[in-house]
Parts: C-alpha cells; sequence; structure tokens
C-alpha cells in the first residue's frame, strides 16, 4: 500500500485510500464524548461555570457526528483517511475530557481556581477572545521578524564557514564560544543595549534561532560529495555556480533540519522576552493572568502557544517537502 504523511509531515498514514472505521471503534469513540455531555449537563457541579451548557453542546455534537462521519469515511477524502487514523486518538480525548470535568467540576478532587474545568477554558475563549487574539498577533509578528532575520543571517553565515577555510578559521572559535549560550542569557544586556524592549527581544529571537540554522548549514555545506564539485568544475562551472546551484541544494536537508531545531528555540526564547519586556502577546498575558491569580485564562493561552507551534511546524513541514520535492525517496525524516 502507498504510506502518506498526516499535515505534520511525520506519522504515516497506512493506507491509500479511506477505509470505513471499525464499527466498535467508530461507536467507541462516540461514546467517550456523549458520556462527556451527559456527566457535564446531568451531574451537579461544585462551582458556578457559565458555559456548562455550550460545553456539553460540543461534547454532545461531537459525540454524534463521529459515528456518522465514520460511516462514510471511504466517501470523505483526505478527511477520511485522517478520520480513520485519529479515531483512537478521539477516543482518548473523549475519556480524558469526561476524567477532567469529573475531577473538577463535578466533584471538586482538584481545588479551584488552580484546576478549572474544561467550560473555564471555554469561557476564556469566548469571552476574553479580543486580548487573546490580539496577544496571539502580537506574539506571530515578533517571532516573524526574529526567526526570519535569525535565518537569514544563520544560513548565509553558515555557507560562509562550511564553504570558505579562511571564514571558517575566524568564524568557527566565535560560534564554539558564544553559542552554545542560552539566548536567554543575554536577556540583561539586550535590554540594556536596544532601544526598546521590542528590538531586543526581536535581537534574542534571532539569536537563539541563528545558531542551530548556521551550524546544521555549514555540516551540510562542508559535507557535501566533492564528486559532485569535480563534475561541475570539470564542466566549466564558476565559484558562484558550485556554491548556488551545487553546495547549497545538496546542504537543504541539513538546513531544514536546523530551522526546525531554530524554531524551536526562538519559541522558548519569545515567551521569556514577553515576560519581561514587551507590552502584548503570549507570554505577557501570562504574566498578566498570573498576576491575577487567572489560571483558566493561563491554560487557554497555553492550549494557543501549543496550537500555535505546532501549526508553524506544520507549515514548516509543508515547506520542506515542496522545496525538497526533488530529492523525494531520496531523503528519509
Amino acid at each position: 500500500m502507498a504510506s502518506l504523511t498526516d499535515t505534520a509531515g511525520t506519522a504515516p498514514l497506512r493506507t491509500a485510500r479511506a477505509l470505513p472505521v471499525p464499527p466498535l471503534r467508530a461507536l467507541g469513540a462516540g461514546a467517550a464524548w456523549l458520556a462527556v455531555a451527559l456527566a457535564t449537563f446531568l451531574l451537579p457541579e461544585a462551582g458556578d461555570f457559565p458555559e456548562t451548557t455550550r460545553f456539553a453542546a460540543v461534547a454532545l455534537g461531537i459525540g454524534v457526528a463521529l459515528p456518522v462521519l465514520a460511516t462514510i469515511a471511504d466517501r470523505l477524502g483526505g478527511l477520511g483517511i485522517r478520520l480513520v487514523y485519529w479515531t483512537p486518538w478521539l477516543t482518548a480525548l473523549g475519556v480524558a475530557f469526561l476524567t477532567w470535568e469529573l475531577v473538577t467540576a463535578k466533584f471538586d478532587l482538584l481545588p479551584m481556581p488552580f484546576f478549572p474545568p474544561p467550560q473555564a477554558i471555554l469561557e476564556v475563549f469566548i469571552g476574553d477572545w479580543p486580548k487573546l487574539g490580539g496577544s496571539i498577533l502580537a506574539s506571530l509578528e515578533l517571532l516573524a521578524g526574529g526567526y526570519l532575520i535569525g535565518a537569514a543571517v544563520g544560513f548565509t553565515l553558515g555557507v560562509a564557514v562550511g564553504w570558505s577555510k579562511a571564514v571558517g578559521y575566524w568564524a568557527h572559535p566565535i560560534l564554539r564560544f558564544l553559542g552554545p549560550l542560552p539566548a536567554t542569557a543575554w536577556l540583561p544586556m539586550a535590554f540594556f543595549v536596544f532601544p526598546s524592549s521590542w528590538s531586543a527581544s526581536t535581537f534574542l529571537i534571532a539569536l537563539a534561532s541563528g545558531f542551530p540554522v548556521t551550524v546544521l548549514t555549514w555540516s551540510g555545506v562542508a559535507g557535501v560529495n566533492k564528486a559532485y564539485l569535480d563534475v561541475a568544475r570539470t564542466l566549466g562551472a564558476s565559484r558562484f555556480f558550485l556554491i548556488l546551484r551545487v553546495a547549497i541544494p545538496a546542504a537543504l536537508p541539513h538546513v531544514f533540519v536546523g530551522l526546525f531545531m531554530g524554531l524551536g528555540a526562538s519559541f522558548a526564547v519569545l515567551v521569556v522576552a514577553e515576560m519581561l519586556g514587551v507590552k502584548s502577546g503570549l507570554g505577557w498575558y501570562l504574566q498578566w493572568a498570573q498576576g491575577w491569580a487567572a489560571y483558566a485564562n493561563m491554560d487557554a493561552a497555553l492550549i494557543v502557544m501549543a496550537l500555535m507551534c505546532s501549526g508553524l511546524i506544520t507549515l514548516l513541514f509543508r515547506l520542506r517537502d515542496r522545496v525538497l520535492s526533488w530529492q523525494k525517496g531520496l531523503v528519509q525524516w
């Protein structure tokens, strides 16, 4: 059977067409979410949660939709394939939400406000969405600027170090001395040197993303098969042709590894920088929620952070698949 890839590009879907979900598995997934709906709506609550009815309605909709969609999975194309693959996870999520609801809102085994129930998180998304949405946009803007600068500088420096022995002679000791230092260690100096907290945060994010891109690009360029270069020289290729058309394309798998590593590092620095300097963003939102002991808001922000990071990684996987389509079957991820 052909092997397909999910949206993150990492987990194989072991079928070339959408097969019907096994009936018991589909019914189990639906039953888990129906149990969430019934427990949320019928059992008495240990507190006052305005969005209880709406959360129960959402769970009920999922519980009804899953078995119905499972019966027509073979007619849903890519959506059906993913439904087949993720049905066990959807069942596990239903059980997890049921447990979460029971130990918080119903039986009060985990005390409020430190452990808010699911409907309290839903209330944040509905009621505080303008502030949370503005924080998401601010974080994306800051992350994009710092990450793109760091990736561009790191890629350029990595190519130079990997290709030129003279550049490598001077740059290698500096990279080994300064590179391993965590970007957050530069926080005091960055906020003193740069004129604004925004520019300081951009520098820190660029620093965090630039080092892994530099090292992996350098490794990729330095490790290019010498036979490729010799053949190109024999055919009269110039130095720029060797760099742009031979060395860089051959090093791109290494470059994307560096980009993935840099994205994770820059995201961690983003949150820390926003907590200490900027006036908007998810890190700032977390600090604000902590100051007011609004733990539901904190949990909502953490969920958004996880989804945002996962979405950005998915986009990077899509970019990698498109750029490296000519190496399909040769490079394994």
